[in-house]
């Protein structure tokens, strides 16, 4: 039985699909839910380059963040499970590093994440968060694929 989920979001209809089954199975096993959002440093690679000040774009990713956040929680109380929902701004550049942090320093029993299923070059040019934190999570990550 699983008593702490943490779900990892963003604003992609494969995170949409993954919050779905995670709050199905908080409602189903009784289990505290945390929906997580890291605001991804990799969107702005090129901003300082391009001479602009990356400021102002991260401010709006936060933004974005915690309305992806707030719909979050209201899903999560739509179907009467309660959710926290945290807001992370790294300075590490690799989402799965603060997902994967997050679940060892709450003490997450499940990872649920939705995965794009991407192949080929695009795999390996975008990389795959869903991928890093399956290799390196001490939890079981139930992936749900967005097809």
């Amino acid at each position: 039985m699983y008593r702490r989920i943490l779900v990892p979001i963003d604003s992609s209809k494969t995170a949409a699909l993954g919050l779905r089954e995670a709050i199905r199975l908080a409602k189903d096993q009784g289990a505290a839910l945390r929906v997580i959002h890291v605001v991804d440093r990799m969107a702005i690679i090129g901003v300082a380059e391009a001479g602009m000040n990356p400021r102002p774009v991260l401010a709006k990713l936060a933004r974005s963040g915690r309305a992806v956040l707030d719909a979050a929680r209201r899903s999560a109380k739509a179907a009467g499970v309660d959710a926290e929902t945290v807001l992370f701004e790294p300075v590490s550049k690799r989402v799965a590093d603060e997902v994967l942090r997050e679940a060892k320093k709450w003490r997450a029993d499940l990872i649920v994440m939705g995965t794009h299923g991407r192949r080929g070059l695009r795999r390996m040019v975008l990389g795959s968060d869903a991928e890093q934190v399956v290799r390196a999570a001490g939890v079981p990550v139930l992936l749900v694929h967005g097809r």
